[in-house]
Formats: C-alpha cells, sequence, structure tokens
C-alpha cells in the first residue's frame, strides 16, 4: 500500500489508522482498485497532505482530496 511507503516520519498509530482509512475511501470513490496502479501514489500523497491541514474525519479527508486531485 503506498500511503505506509510515503509515511517515513514519525507518526501515531492512531494518526496512520486515520490515513488508512481516508487512502482506502478515496480508492473507493475513485472507483481503483488496483492498488499498484501508479494513480495511487498521487491519491495517497494527496490524503497525507489533507490530513496535515488538521481534519480529522476520513471521510472528510478522502472528499478533500479526491475534490483536490478533480475528479469529482
Amino acid at each position: 500500500m503506498p500511503i505506509k511507503r510515503l509515511l517515513k516520519d514519525k507518526r501515531t498509530p492512531e494518526e496512520i489508522e486515520l490515513l488508512n482509512k481516508a487512502f482506502k475511501h478515496a480508492l473507493n470513490l475513485l472507483g481503483v482498485a488496483d492498488r499498484n496502479d501508479p494513480f495511487c501514489d498521487m491519491v495517497a500523497r494527496k490524503i497525507i497532505e489533507v490530513g496535515a491541514t488538521g481534519v480529522r474525519e476520513p471521510r472528510q479527508i478522502a472528499e478533500m482530496a479526491v475534490a483536490w486531485i478533480g475528479l469529482r
């Protein structure tokens, strides 16, 4: 899963779980089933970026990331 690979800095287990849930939700919103798709890297990076803004609801993070990517 790309998001774990991108989280090289120190994050709490709760933060990691939050971002993982948001990542999975975003992929579902986008209809992406293949986790090896290079597009997943872009989604993961955007999830991390949105998560850094202080939003703490996985669904909201996912929806914001998808909107920022411009596909929804």
